[in-house]
Protein backbone atom coordinates (compact mmCIF):
# COMPACT_ATOMS: atom_id res chain seq x y z
CA UNK A 1 0.00 0.00 0.00
CA UNK A 2 0.96 3.70 -0.75
CA UNK A 3 1.70 6.03 2.42
CA UNK A 4 -1.54 8.06 3.27
CA UNK A 5 -1.77 11.29 1.93
CA UNK A 6 -4.54 14.28 2.24
CA UNK A 7 -4.43 13.74 -2.15
CA UNK A 8 -4.67 9.95 -1.55
CA UNK A 9 -7.27 10.07 0.78
CA UNK A 10 -9.51 12.32 -1.73
CA UNK A 11 -9.03 10.06 -4.79
CA UNK A 12 -9.96 7.21 -2.31
CA UNK A 13 -13.02 9.08 -1.62
CA UNK A 14 -13.79 9.75 -5.11
CA UNK A 15 -13.64 6.54 -5.80
CA UNK A 16 -15.30 5.21 -2.93
CA UNK A 17 -19.16 6.68 -4.60
CA UNK A 18 -18.34 4.92 -7.60
CA UNK A 19 -17.28 1.11 -6.21
CA UNK A 20 -20.48 1.88 -3.91
CA UNK A 21 -22.70 2.24 -6.32
CA UNK A 22 -21.26 -0.52 -8.37
CA UNK A 23 -21.29 -3.24 -5.34
CA UNK A 24 -24.66 -1.80 -4.86
CA UNK A 25 -25.65 -2.83 -8.48
CA UNK A 26 -23.79 -6.64 -9.06
CA UNK A 27 -25.55 -7.00 -5.48
CA UNK A 28 -28.97 -6.44 -7.17
CA UNK A 29 -28.70 -8.28 -9.73
CA UNK A 30 -28.90 -11.39 -7.35
CA UNK A 31 -30.63 -10.00 -4.53
CA UNK A 32 -34.44 -8.27 -4.93
CA UNK A 33 -34.79 -5.52 -2.77
CA UNK A 34 -33.60 -4.97 0.44
CA UNK A 35 -31.89 -1.41 0.01
CA UNK A 36 -31.75 -0.67 3.27
CA UNK A 37 -30.01 -3.82 4.24
CA UNK A 38 -27.37 -3.55 1.52
CA UNK A 39 -26.19 -0.18 2.56
CA UNK A 40 -25.79 -1.17 5.85
CA UNK A 41 -23.82 -4.29 5.20
CA UNK A 42 -21.51 -2.07 2.88
CA UNK A 43 -21.05 0.32 5.29
CA UNK A 44 -19.97 -1.97 7.74
CA UNK A 45 -17.73 -3.49 5.32
CA UNK A 46 -16.33 -0.12 4.56
CA UNK A 47 -15.55 1.16 8.52
CA UNK A 48 -14.06 -2.86 9.19
CA UNK A 49 -17.43 -3.55 11.34
CA UNK A 50 -18.62 -6.88 11.96
CA UNK A 51 -22.13 -6.92 11.24
CA UNK A 52 -24.79 -9.05 12.30
CA UNK A 53 -27.90 -10.15 10.40
CA UNK A 54 -30.96 -10.94 12.11
CA UNK A 55 -34.24 -12.49 10.45
CA UNK A 56 -36.50 -15.18 9.92
CA UNK A 57 -35.47 -17.65 7.78
CA UNK A 58 -35.66 -17.41 3.62
CA UNK A 59 -34.78 -13.79 3.38
CA UNK A 60 -31.49 -14.43 2.03
CA UNK A 61 -29.62 -13.38 4.79
CA UNK A 62 -27.02 -15.78 3.76
CA UNK A 63 -27.44 -15.26 0.23
CA UNK A 64 -26.47 -11.49 0.71
CA UNK A 65 -23.69 -12.05 2.26
CA UNK A 66 -22.13 -14.87 -0.07
CA UNK A 67 -22.58 -12.44 -2.55
CA UNK A 68 -20.77 -9.81 -0.85
CA UNK A 69 -18.19 -11.94 -1.10
CA UNK A 70 -18.19 -12.27 -4.60
CA UNK A 71 -17.83 -8.52 -5.03
CA UNK A 72 -14.78 -8.29 -3.31
CA UNK A 73 -11.19 -10.05 -4.23
CA UNK A 74 -11.00 -11.64 -0.84
CA UNK A 75 -10.78 -15.26 0.92
CA UNK A 76 -14.54 -16.13 2.04
CA UNK A 77 -15.21 -19.00 4.43
CA UNK A 78 -19.07 -20.29 5.43
CA UNK A 79 -18.42 -21.98 9.03
CA UNK A 80 -22.03 -22.96 10.12
CA UNK A 81 -22.92 -23.11 13.67
CA UNK A 82 -23.98 -25.68 15.63
CA UNK A 83 -24.63 -27.09 19.08
CA UNK A 84 -21.52 -30.22 18.94
CA UNK A 85 -19.10 -27.14 17.33
CA UNK A 86 -16.00 -26.71 19.31
CA UNK A 87 -13.81 -23.52 19.50
CA UNK A 88 -10.91 -25.71 17.89
CA UNK A 89 -13.25 -25.89 14.79
CA UNK A 90 -13.20 -22.41 13.91
CA UNK A 91 -9.70 -21.32 15.21
CA UNK A 92 -7.87 -24.21 14.26
CA UNK A 93 -5.21 -25.97 16.84
CA UNK A 94 -1.83 -27.52 17.49
CA UNK A 95 -1.58 -30.74 15.61
CA UNK A 96 1.34 -33.03 16.25
CA UNK A 97 3.59 -33.91 13.14
CA UNK A 98 6.37 -36.28 12.67
CA UNK A 99 9.20 -35.41 10.18
CA UNK A 100 9.70 -38.66 8.01
CA UNK A 101 13.08 -38.34 7.97
CA UNK A 102 14.26 -37.48 11.39
CA UNK A 103 11.20 -39.10 13.31
CA UNK A 104 11.15 -35.52 15.31
CA UNK A 105 7.82 -34.84 17.30
CA UNK A 106 6.58 -31.34 16.93
CA UNK A 107 3.46 -28.92 17.29
CA UNK A 108 1.93 -27.47 14.10
CA UNK A 109 -0.80 -24.96 13.90
CA UNK A 110 -2.73 -26.09 11.92
CA UNK A 111 -5.47 -22.73 10.83
CA UNK A 112 -9.63 -23.08 11.24
CA UNK A 113 -12.15 -21.49 8.58
CA UNK A 114 -11.28 -18.39 10.42
CA UNK A 115 -8.29 -17.44 9.02
CA UNK A 116 -10.15 -15.74 6.39
CA UNK A 117 -10.79 -12.21 5.05
CA UNK A 118 -14.68 -12.61 4.70
CA UNK A 119 -16.14 -15.32 7.74
CA UNK A 120 -19.79 -15.81 7.60
CA UNK A 121 -20.80 -16.99 11.06
CA UNK A 122 -24.28 -18.86 9.76
CA UNK A 123 -26.31 -18.86 12.66
CA UNK A 124 -24.28 -17.56 15.44
CA UNK A 125 -26.58 -18.18 18.24
CA UNK A 126 -26.84 -21.93 17.60
CA UNK A 127 -23.59 -22.70 19.28
CA UNK A 128 -22.46 -22.83 22.47
CA UNK A 129 -21.02 -20.19 24.71
CA UNK A 130 -17.71 -21.65 24.65
CA UNK A 131 -17.58 -21.85 21.09
CA UNK A 132 -19.26 -17.80 20.43
CA UNK A 133 -16.61 -16.56 23.40
CA UNK A 134 -13.59 -18.38 21.04
CA UNK A 135 -14.81 -15.20 18.27
CA UNK A 136 -14.05 -12.54 20.66
CA UNK A 137 -10.50 -12.06 20.58
CA UNK A 138 -10.84 -12.35 17.25
CA UNK A 139 -13.46 -9.60 16.31
CA UNK A 140 -11.39 -7.00 18.85
CA UNK A 141 -8.04 -8.25 18.15
CA UNK A 142 -7.96 -9.62 14.86
CA UNK A 143 -5.73 -12.54 16.00
CA UNK A 144 -5.96 -15.99 17.62
CA UNK A 145 -4.30 -17.55 20.60
CA UNK A 146 -3.63 -20.89 20.55
CA UNK A 147 -1.16 -22.35 22.92
CA UNK A 148 0.16 -18.94 23.86
CA UNK A 149 1.20 -18.11 20.71
CA UNK A 150 -0.47 -15.39 18.95
CA UNK A 151 -1.35 -16.17 15.14
CA UNK A 152 -2.63 -12.86 13.57
CA UNK A 153 -6.05 -13.04 11.25
CA UNK A 154 -5.81 -11.93 7.71
CA UNK A 155 -6.17 -8.02 6.59
CA UNK A 156 -8.94 -6.65 6.18
CA UNK A 157 -10.91 -9.10 8.27
CA UNK A 158 -14.66 -9.15 9.01
CA UNK A 159 -17.58 -11.43 10.64
CA UNK A 160 -20.62 -11.16 8.93
CA UNK A 161 -23.14 -13.01 11.30
CA UNK A 162 -26.87 -14.52 10.73
CA UNK A 163 -29.29 -15.08 13.47
CA UNK A 164 -33.00 -16.40 13.67
CA UNK A 165 -35.23 -14.31 15.92
CA UNK A 166 -38.22 -16.58 16.48
CA UNK A 167 -36.82 -20.03 17.01
CA UNK A 168 -34.90 -20.26 20.41
CA UNK A 169 -35.05 -23.61 20.66
CA UNK A 170 -31.71 -25.36 20.98
CA UNK A 171 -30.45 -21.83 20.57
CA UNK A 172 -27.64 -20.14 22.79
CA UNK A 173 -28.39 -16.15 22.84
CA UNK A 174 -25.35 -14.11 22.32
CA UNK A 175 -23.58 -12.08 25.72
CA UNK A 176 -24.09 -8.42 26.00
CA UNK A 177 -20.45 -8.77 25.38
CA UNK A 178 -20.22 -10.37 21.86
CA UNK A 179 -23.45 -8.34 20.89
CA UNK A 180 -21.55 -4.89 21.68
CA UNK A 181 -18.33 -6.87 19.46
CA UNK A 182 -20.59 -5.85 15.66
CA UNK A 183 -20.54 -2.82 14.98
CA UNK A 184 -24.39 -2.84 13.41
CA UNK A 185 -27.17 -5.20 13.65
CA UNK A 186 -29.20 -5.25 10.73
CA UNK A 187 -32.58 -6.06 11.04
CA UNK A 188 -33.80 -7.35 7.76
CA UNK A 189 -37.41 -7.41 6.81
CA UNK A 190 -39.94 -9.10 4.87
CA UNK A 191 -40.12 -8.55 1.33
CA UNK A 192 -42.94 -6.10 -0.20
CA UNK A 193 -45.59 -7.79 -2.81
CA UNK A 194 -44.09 -6.54 -6.10
CA UNK A 195 -40.48 -7.24 -4.28
CA UNK A 196 -41.58 -11.28 -4.05
CA UNK A 197 -43.50 -11.82 -7.56
CA UNK A 198 -39.66 -10.59 -8.30
CA UNK A 199 -37.65 -13.44 -6.17
CA UNK A 200 -40.02 -16.04 -7.51
CA UNK A 201 -39.46 -15.03 -11.42
CA UNK A 202 -35.60 -15.65 -10.55
CA UNK A 203 -35.56 -18.30 -8.35
CA UNK A 204 -37.85 -20.81 -10.34
CA UNK A 205 -36.31 -19.79 -13.64
CA UNK A 206 -33.11 -21.51 -15.39
CA UNK A 207 -30.07 -20.46 -15.10
CA UNK A 208 -27.99 -18.45 -12.32
CA UNK A 209 -26.15 -15.22 -11.73
CA UNK A 210 -22.28 -14.88 -12.11
CA UNK A 211 -21.36 -11.79 -10.01
CA UNK A 212 -18.22 -9.42 -11.17
CA UNK A 213 -15.50 -8.76 -8.70
CA UNK A 214 -15.64 -4.95 -7.58
CA UNK A 215 -12.70 -4.27 -4.99
CA UNK A 216 -10.07 -5.93 -4.02
CA UNK A 217 -8.10 -5.94 -0.44
CA UNK A 218 -5.56 -2.80 -1.00
CA UNK A 219 -7.89 -0.56 -2.52
CA UNK A 220 -10.63 -1.69 0.69
CA UNK A 221 -7.90 -0.56 2.82
CA UNK A 222 -7.23 2.63 1.13
CA UNK A 223 -10.75 3.61 1.10
CA UNK A 224 -11.55 2.47 4.95
CA UNK A 225 -8.28 5.11 5.48
CA UNK A 226 -10.09 7.60 3.72
CA UNK A 227 -13.22 7.55 5.80
CA UNK A 228 -11.25 7.42 9.16
CA UNK A 229 -9.75 10.59 7.98
CA UNK A 230 -12.66 12.99 7.20
CA UNK A 231 -12.93 15.60 9.97
CA UNK A 232 -16.17 15.72 12.23
CA UNK A 233 -17.25 19.17 14.51
CA UNK A 234 -17.29 19.23 18.23
CA UNK A 235 -21.23 19.88 17.32
CA UNK A 236 -21.73 16.41 16.01
CA UNK A 237 -19.57 14.47 18.44
CA UNK A 238 -21.18 15.89 21.20
CA UNK A 239 -24.64 15.11 19.47
CA UNK A 240 -23.38 11.27 19.41
CA UNK A 241 -21.69 11.29 22.85
CA UNK A 242 -25.77 12.86 24.15
CA UNK A 243 -27.54 9.97 22.15
CA UNK A 244 -25.16 7.51 23.58
CA UNK A 245 -25.11 8.93 27.73
CA UNK A 246 -28.84 9.40 27.13
CA UNK A 247 -29.42 5.64 27.50
CA UNK A 248 -27.70 5.09 30.61
CA UNK A 249 -30.15 5.12 32.95
CA UNK A 250 -27.64 3.86 35.48
CA UNK A 251 -25.69 6.84 34.76
CA UNK A 252 -26.09 10.80 36.14
CA UNK A 253 -27.11 11.72 32.57
CA UNK A 254 -30.13 9.56 31.24
CA UNK A 255 -32.84 10.38 29.80
CA UNK A 256 -35.56 10.67 32.24
CA UNK A 257 -38.21 8.58 30.04
CA UNK A 258 -35.78 5.96 29.36
CA UNK A 259 -35.39 4.84 33.35
CA UNK A 260 -39.10 2.65 32.84
CA UNK A 261 -38.15 0.87 30.31
CA UNK A 262 -34.66 0.83 29.90
CA UNK A 263 -32.54 -1.96 32.34
CA UNK A 264 -28.84 -0.95 30.77
CA UNK A 265 -27.37 1.29 28.03
CA UNK A 266 -24.93 2.03 25.58
CA UNK A 267 -21.36 1.64 26.11
CA UNK A 268 -18.36 4.25 25.27
CA UNK A 269 -18.14 1.59 21.59
CA UNK A 270 -21.40 3.00 20.72
CA UNK A 271 -20.23 6.58 20.61
CA UNK A 272 -17.18 5.58 18.43
CA UNK A 273 -19.19 3.45 15.82
CA UNK A 274 -21.81 6.25 15.37
CA UNK A 275 -18.94 8.54 14.18
CA UNK A 276 -17.13 5.90 12.22
CA UNK A 277 -20.58 5.14 10.41
CA UNK A 278 -21.65 8.83 9.84
CA UNK A 279 -18.08 9.21 8.83
CA UNK A 280 -18.84 6.55 5.95
CA UNK A 281 -22.71 7.67 5.27
CA UNK A 282 -21.34 11.30 4.88
CA UNK A 283 -18.57 9.72 2.38
CA UNK A 284 -20.77 7.51 0.51
CA UNK A 285 -23.18 10.61 0.08
CA UNK A 286 -20.12 12.21 -1.44
CA UNK A 287 -19.56 15.26 1.19
CA UNK A 288 -16.57 15.93 2.82
CA UNK A 289 -17.91 16.92 6.38
CA UNK A 290 -20.13 14.72 8.49
CA UNK A 291 -23.45 16.25 9.79
CA UNK A 292 -25.96 15.80 12.55
CA UNK A 293 -28.07 13.74 9.94
CA UNK A 294 -25.09 11.35 9.27
CA UNK A 295 -25.25 10.07 12.95
CA UNK A 296 -29.15 9.46 13.04
CA UNK A 297 -28.84 7.75 9.94
CA UNK A 298 -26.48 5.05 11.41
CA UNK A 299 -28.78 5.23 14.82
CA UNK A 300 -30.70 2.39 14.67
CA UNK A 301 -28.39 -0.26 13.51
CA UNK A 302 -25.37 0.76 15.62
CA UNK A 303 -27.59 1.13 19.04
CA UNK A 304 -30.22 -1.66 18.85
CA UNK A 305 -28.46 -4.18 20.19
CA UNK A 306 -26.55 -1.83 22.93
CA UNK A 307 -29.88 -1.07 24.84
CA UNK A 308 -31.51 -3.99 27.24
CA UNK A 309 -35.07 -2.98 27.68
CA UNK A 310 -36.91 -4.20 30.67
CA UNK A 311 -40.29 -5.81 31.54
CA UNK A 312 -42.16 -2.91 31.20
CA UNK A 313 -40.82 -2.33 27.54
CA UNK A 314 -41.94 -5.73 27.42
CA UNK A 315 -45.64 -5.28 28.57
CA UNK A 316 -46.18 -2.37 26.57
CA UNK A 317 -44.46 -3.90 23.37
CA UNK A 318 -41.84 -1.89 23.00
CA UNK A 319 -38.79 -2.35 21.78
CA UNK A 320 -35.26 -0.79 21.06
CA UNK A 321 -36.16 0.67 17.86
CA UNK A 322 -39.08 2.37 19.49
CA UNK A 323 -36.78 3.58 22.13
CA UNK A 324 -34.23 4.62 19.90
CA UNK A 325 -36.95 6.45 17.93
CA UNK A 326 -37.71 8.60 20.92
CA UNK A 327 -34.67 9.23 21.66
CA UNK A 328 -34.02 11.19 18.48
CA UNK A 329 -36.79 13.10 19.03
CA UNK A 330 -35.85 14.05 22.58
CA UNK A 331 -31.85 14.87 21.94
CA UNK A 332 -31.36 18.41 20.46
CA UNK A 333 -28.84 18.35 17.50
CA UNK A 334 -28.41 22.12 18.92
CA UNK A 335 -27.85 21.55 21.70
CA UNK A 336 -24.03 20.12 23.44
CA UNK A 337 -23.10 17.03 25.54
CA UNK A 338 -26.22 15.70 27.91
CA UNK A 339 -28.67 17.71 25.14
CA UNK A 340 -32.20 16.97 26.45
CA UNK A 341 -31.15 15.17 29.54
CA UNK A 342 -32.79 16.71 33.04
CA UNK A 343 -30.03 18.42 35.11
CA UNK A 344 -27.38 18.35 32.52
CA UNK A 345 -26.28 21.96 30.99
CA UNK A 346 -26.01 21.76 27.32
CA UNK A 347 -23.34 24.13 25.49
CA UNK A 348 -25.80 26.82 24.78
CA UNK A 349 -27.28 27.27 28.29
CA UNK A 350 -23.39 27.66 29.77
CA UNK A 351 -22.64 30.22 26.59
Amino acid sequence: MTASTPENHAQSLQRLVEVHARMKEELHRRIVGQEEVIDQLLLGILTRGHCLLVGVPGLAKTLLISSLSETLDLSFNRIQFTPDLMPGDITGTDLLHIDPETNERRFRFAPGPLFANVVLADEINRTPPKTQAALLESMMERQVTIGGEVHPLPDPFFVLATQNPIEQEGTYPLPEAQLDRFMLMVRVPYPTKDEEREILRRTTGEGSTELSVVLNGDDLKRIQAAIRSLPVSDHVLDYALALTRGTRVRSEEPLEFLREWVTWGAGPRASQFLILGAKANAAIAGRSHVAVEDVRAVAHPVLRHRIVTNFSAAAEGLTSDDIIDRLLQEVDPAAGVGAGVPGIPSAATNS
